[in-house]
């Protein structure tokens, strides 16, 4: 078998799956593992990267509210793009359209890495930035919606979910990754220099690293070849399809899976941490190390539940996952603030990661078998990118909820729900078959 061109539109893609020891697989399994590091390593860059210049960026009044704008265009880009590069994946082909987001998002990068200064531009250097965020999440959506399922599709069927695991664990390293980078930089040029000019290193490198994954792509990733297999038609507007068409259920469905997912990152994330650095128990450097030991264990059981899946099912898996860490979450949640520093604590939040965030690990191969090939990227975009918005909008209602439940009752509830998601979404939606190629 020889590398063959890609097919001219996905709805000839085969019904019959690759051998496993073919190159084009493994590249193009390879680009999916990259691509998603450098989609997650851009999408943290603003929330940790600018923090420390943002004083410096866009002046010392209403940091908290600015950066806010900054991770809201993200947010709004990225659903965005998914509706926007999904239908066209469907249509002209995934690894094509996967080159033109690189693009976008390595054009965007490098751009911000170029913003002016406040004491140049005024206002003007928040603006520039925002509306830069909100074109890189256009992109970033657009990536994933391509990438992701291209990759799944070139896997054989037994190692989809230990694939779809590889992909996914690359978000905690993307993260860890720009912390410890952000670290050292401000170790080696201190606070002033890096507010002036070192938080422009990393955006530099995050666009560097799109421009060698895009020569990488380019050259190496193509479609799944042209069989004579027979398959279905492709729809004129795979969009509509998704959202109102013949694919609706399966969309909704996975789209409170999927919530249930973002609220458990929200909240055994973004939310711990900020209550631990207010807690008493740790200061910032102790807080930062914890998180980032559990955020690598973590990322080890994501690659795990993802060849789990494989063996039980993914239905199965994540219904038993919902529903245990709907139970275990608020538990683990509530005792590491009535447990004092020391490794106790330490454990405490690594139970937490593991019982949360490792359900992320089959995503990526669920999501691509719960839509055919004809709209499967717009499936998948949609499904992953619009289900981030309600659960990123926690700053608004938790504190409402605080004022009833408490301070960290109120973030165990939250995360019995996010359980309770998973577990519904999945027991609403057929099993999906782990053996067979994708159809």
């Amino acid at each position: 078998m020889t590398d063959v061109a890609a097919p001219s539109h996905p709805s000839a893609l085969p019904a019959v799956q690759p051998a496993r020891q073919h190159p084009a697989a493994r590249r193009a399994v390879r680009g999916g593992i990259m691509g998603n590091f450098v989609d997650q390593f851009d999408i943290f860059l603003p929330i940790i990267a600018l923090a420390p210049a943002a004083g410096h960026l866009y002046g010392s009044e209403n940091m908290v509210a600015n950066a806010g704008l900054i991770f809201i265009a993200t947010l709004v880009g990225r659903p965005l793009g998914a509706a926007v590069f999904g239908p066209l994946a469907d249509r002209i082909g995934r690894s094509r359209t996967t080159q033109v987001t690189i693009a976008g998002v390595a054009l965007t990068t490098l751009l911000i890495a170029a913003v002016p200064a406040q004491s140049v531009l005024g206002p003007g250097t928040l603006l520039l930035i925002v509306a830069l965020r909100f074109l890189g999440g256009i992109f970033i959506g657009g990536g994933y919606t391509a990438a992701v399922p291209l990759a799944m599709e070139w896997a054989p069927p037994r190692r989809r979910g230990l694939v779809s695991g590889l992909i996914m664990w690359m978000s905690p390293w993307a993260n860890a990754s720009i912390a410890a980078l952000v670290f050292a930089l401000l170790g080696a040029l201190g606070a002033a220099r890096y507010a002036d000019w070192g938080w422009r290193v990393p955006f530099v490198l995050g666009g560097l690293m799109a421009v060698a994954l895009l020569v990488y792509y380019r050259s190496r990733v193509v479609d799944i070849p042209v069989t004579d297999a027979p398959v279905p038609a492709r729809p004129r507007h795979p969009l509509r399809e998704i959202l109102f068409g013949a694919y609706r259920k399966q969309l909704w469905q996975v789209f409170v899976l999927m919530s249930g997912m973002w609220l458990f990152t929200n909240m055994a994330v973004a939310v711990l941490s900020g209550q631990l650095k207010t807690s008493e128990a740790l200061d910032d450097q102790s807080v930062a190390l914890t998180m980032f030991v559990a955020t690598a264990v973590s990322a080890v059981t994501m690659a795990a539940c993802g060849q789990v899946s494989t063996v039980v099912g993914r239905r199965r898996f994540f219904v038993g996952f919902g529903l245990v860490a709907a139970v275990l979450a608020p538990v683990l949640y509530l005792a590491i603030f009535r447990h004092g520093a020391g490794p106790g604590l330490m454990l405490l939040v690594v139970g937490l990661q593991v019982v949360t965030v490792s359900v992320y690990g089959p995503v990526g191969a669920y999501l691509t078998e719960r839509f055919p090939v004809t709209v499967r990227s717009s499936g998948y975009g949609v499904a992953y990118s619009l289900s981030i918005v309600l659960p990123a909008l926690y700053p608004y209602y938790l504190p409402a909820l605080q004022g009833v439940l408490g301070q960290y009752g109120a973030v165990a509830a939250l995360l019995a729900m996010a359980g309770v998601l998973v577990a519904g979404g999945a027991a609403a939606g057929p099993e999906v078959s782990t053996r067979e190629p994708l159809r």
